[in-house]
């Protein structure tokens, strides 16, 4: 099978592309030259791997959450190549693709937090299911990181620009007991394709046009008098 997977729901964009079992990836930290440097660095894979577009079975795309600008991009590039050859598509979230590393690493559970702005963090709280596989507990939020929900006991690994913004706050309101820290990673389409590309053998993949992204709020910026106010608040 060959499945292509990408993710630009961060300052971070990264393509990977499954040929039959084996893998070739792309990831660079672009800030927010993802449309400049997506397209290149799929026909980069695509020219690797010795194949066509026509010839993909299938795609993983990086719903976010993340940046709203980036989440789009991401998606709708997916989008455009699905439709254009009615193949499957799987919807996966850029969180758990930050927590899937640190499971793999031995982590049995782990807090994802992307730095979200607006003072805010996206998170999502993951325990390694029976494949290795991050399952999430409860559900993805968006918050501001001292009103993060308190997490039961064990060991848990923070990963995540959220953290590298937000640790002090984080760990207060979490109160996790922290073995490890991963302040600086950022998600890359190789842990997507993992998580997708069993779903989409199982055949879950789903029609391009029903592919959404995952933004978990609908305010992109604060008003100037939102501004104020939290100004005054600190």
């Amino acid at each position: 099978m060959k499945v292509l997977a990408i993710d630009t729901a961060t300052e971070a964009c990264s393509a990977a592309l499954s040929c039959d079992g084996r893998v070739l990836a792309r990831w660079e930290h672009v800030g927010r030259s993802h449309t400049a440097r997506l397209m290149p660095m799929v026909r980069e894979l695509i020219a690797e791997a010795g194949i066509a577009f026509a010839q993909l079975d299938g795609y993983v795309c990086g719903i976010g959450p993340g940046s709203f600008a980036g989440v789009r991009i991401g998606v709708g590039y997916v989008k455009g190549l699905a439709l254009a050859v009615d193949r499957p598509v799987i919807g996966v979230s850029s969180l758990a693709m930050l927590a899937l590393p640190a499971l793999r690493a031995g982590s049995a559970q782990v807090i994802a937090a992307i730095d979200a702005r607006m003072d805010e963090v996206y998170l999502g709280c993951y325990r390694r299911d029976g494949d290795g596989l991050p399952q999430l507990l409860g559900r993805e939020s968006v918050c501001a990181p001292q009103h993060a929900a308190a997490v039961e006991g064990g060991a848990w690994t923070g990963v995540g620009s959220g953290w590298g913004s937000y640790e002090a706050a984080l760990r207060a309101a979490t109160r996790a007991d922290l073995i490890g820290l991963d302040a600086h990673a950022l998600p890359r389409a190789e842990d997507g394709l993992a998580l997708g590309l069993p779903r989409l053998l199982a055949g879950e993949g789903d029609c391009a046009d029903r592919l959404t992204p995952a933004y978990l709020r609908d305010k992109v910026a604060l008003t100037l008098s939102e501004q104020q106010a939290q100004r005054r608040a600190r």
